[in-house]
């Protein structure tokens, strides 16, 4: 797991310098074409590791049931993110991150409810959802290099 977590640890670095490089109204900006924006893109990652690996492993998620529902799947951003949740979604980009690694090391994920993406990925297991969970950050990171050129 060592290298997922590297990689992890890579993307969300990524996402970070990313989102520091535009105005709060910029991260906000849905372009024609589009459906959500940068932030939105931002919110969905963390509310989908969570329920990927933590939910799906049986164990609470640390996000609240409003970001769930403002992010999870299928949501489209309704109204502006403050600057204040912009803050809240950069520090839970790291804080949940390290959490999971720390929870991973401990043996807390013992159990996991099979689960098949979207995408048609089958998940068995938690080491297998926090690889997927790579893949699908990086598919998020591309769309969010993708609407960067058109604000």
């Amino acid at each position: 797991m060592d290298t997922s977590f590297k990689i992890w640890e890579t993307n969300r670095q990524l996402y970070l310098k990313l989102l520091d490089n535009y105005t709060l109204e910029q991260l906000n900006k849905i372009p024609e074409g589009f459906s959500n924006n940068l932030i939105w893109n931002l919110g969905h990652i963390i509310v989908a590791q969570q329920g990927l690996v933590y939910r799906l492993s049986g164990l609470p998620v640390n996000v609240s049931d409003e970001m769930t529902n403002t992010y999870k799947n299928g949501s489209k951003p309704t109204c502006q993110t403050t600057q204040a949740e912009v803050d809240e979604l950069k520090t839970l980009l790291i804080s949940l991150m390290e959490k999971t690694k720390a929870d991973f090391a401990a043996g807390k994920f013992q159990h996991y409810t099979e689960y098949t993406t979207g995408t048609g990925f089958h998940l068995a297991s938690t080491a297998e959802a926090i690889e997927f969970n790579n893949y699908h950050e990086a598919l998020h990171l591309g769309f969010m290099m993708n609407i960067r050129k058109f604000i």
